[in-house]
């Protein structure tokens, strides 16, 4: 029978715990800095509102994002501590052969489209003005968002979004390094969605990238008008579903 020791999973719950916040005040900060503090004429963005962000609105994105830092770990650290027990269906070791290789791409775009998936219909029923309050508000303090924003949820919204990912791991197979990568993928996608700065070349977002896949310039428009554009990776469920806006065009 698969047991778990409980004293080590909450060694590896700090541990994590540290590790999260640290990745969020790098990436996040960096970004910050690179957008927002530096001369305009050096950013090599394109800027997509004249709203200014106020301190009080980055304070409040950051203290949201150190509570969401304890709420992410924990589904985090039961799951480490069940592979290591080998309860997971994360997998590791070398790599060989067409199928191996075709079933890492298979995969990694399963879970991320899964995510997508569960992040949109959540995120959805979250703007319901039932739950709206006690689930999303917080996150829409920021009407223009910046990379500081990138994990600020309310301690409810957390919870909801946080166990997703861990769950699917305990059953549908995922090379341990797929893992790491999509780990940054969805870390990068948070930040520069939320930079209020689009950062691709604009021939990216007029091609066939901007039209499948969500940028700041089509997940700023959230923000700003509240409505539609709910998805996390990609364009196709807001398409499907009638709630795509369209991007915002910039100054």
């Amino acid at each position: 029978m698969l047991s778990i020791d409980p004293i080590q999973t909450f060694i590896t719950y700090i541990a994590l715990v540290v590790i999260i916040m640290a990745r969020y005040v790098v990436i996040a900060g960096a970004m910050h800095w690179a957008l927002w503090l530096r001369d305009e004429n050096k950013v090599k963005a394109r800027r997509l509102t004249k709203m200014v962000p106020t301190r009080k609105v980055i304070r409040h994105e950051i203290k949201l994002s150190l509570i969401s830092s304890f709420i992410y770990a924990a589904p985090g650290a039961i799951l480490l501590e069940i592979w290591k027990a080998g309860g997971t269906a994360i997998y590791s070791g070398p790599i060989s052969g067409f199928e191996g290789w075709a079933y890492l791409l298979v995969s990694a775009g399963l879970y991320l489209f899964a995510h997508d998936t569960y992040f949109y219909w959540t995120h959805r029923v979250m703007h319901h003005p039932r739950f709206y309050r006690a689930t999303h508000a917080g996150h829409h303090r920021s009407k223009q968002p910046t990379p500081w924003a990138s994990f600020s949820f309310d301690p409810l919204e957390a919870l909801i979004s946080a166990w997703f990912l861990p769950a699917l791991a305990l059953f549908i197979p995922i090379h341990v390094g797929a893992v790491l990568v999509l780990l940054t993928i969805m870390t990068m996608n948070a930040v520069f969605n939320h930079a209020g700065w689009e950062i691709y070349p604009k021939r990216w977002i007029e091609g066939w990238f901007g039209k499948v896949m969500i940028t700041a310039s089509h997940h700023n428009l959230h923000h700003t008008k509240f409505k539609g554009n709910y998805g996390l990776y990609f364009r196709f469920w807001d398409k499907v579903m009638g709630t795509d806006k369209g991007l915002e065009t910039g100054t």
